[in-house]
């Protein structure tokens, strides 16, 4: 039996884009999708590779008393600078894309999404057929995150020490706005992934 094609496609884009939404109508348009947040979490688990790493190279101060990963304490450590967040990138995503690749060997065919915030900066993009970039403003950017309980400080220096905006949309093969309502947010995932469905069929022809 003939193994169906996969278009792999990473999902990126800065803190407080959306990425989670547009991952989620991706979903909703029939891709299969990944979160790369989920699948961190699953690596500082106790007896994970992640969580051994992370307290071999940080400490046992960053963990909690139940030997859980104190993401806050992580946090504030890991994003000091543009330097220090190198630093737990390059620690951390690899493992994250290894698991992620194990997860799309057990997909069966069709368009597979993997949102991963720092993909450009981990050096992931050869992995993917395409690139999705979700792009919003700075000033949108800080309005969101301070919506969701971060102070304007953390959402400023958060933007900082991520890659530039142009950066990141220079290696885009697709970029959705989402800087309007919901209703455009899905009106421009359904092009993208329509065109993504495009490119698919172009792998089997």
């Amino acid at each position: 039996m003939e193994t169906e094609l996969i278009l792999r496609v990473g999902l990126t884009g800065g803190i407080a884009s959306g990425k989670s939404t547009i991952r989620e109508i991706f979903g909703k348009l029939g891709a299969v999708t990944i979160d790369a947040d989920k699948l961190v979490a699953e690596l500082y688990r106790p007896g994970a590779a992640g969580h051994d790493a992370l307290v071999r190279t940080y400490g046992r101060e960053i963990l909690r008393p139940d030997e859980e990963i104190d993401r806050e304490r992580l946090a504030a450590i890991a994003f000091r600078s543009a330097e220090d967040a190198q630093k737990l990138n390059h620690l951390i995503h690899p493992l994250v894309l290894d698991e992620a690749d194990r997860r799309i060997a057990g997909v069966a065919g069709g368009i597979v999404i993997v949102e991963a915030t720092l993909l450009i900066e981990s050096g992931a993009v050869p992995r993917y057929d395409k690139l999705v970039v979700v792009d919003v403003d700075s000033a949108t950017q800080l309005a969101r995150g301070i919506a969701r309980g971060m102070s304007r400080k953390e959402v400023a220096r958060r933007i900082a020490n991520q890659l530039p905006r142009e950066e990141r949309l220079r290696h885009a093969d697709y970029v959705i706005d989402n800087s309007g309502d919901l209703a455009a947010a899905e009106r421009h995932t359904r092009e993208v992934y329509r065109l993504l469905s495009e490119d698919l069929t172009r792998l089997s022809s």
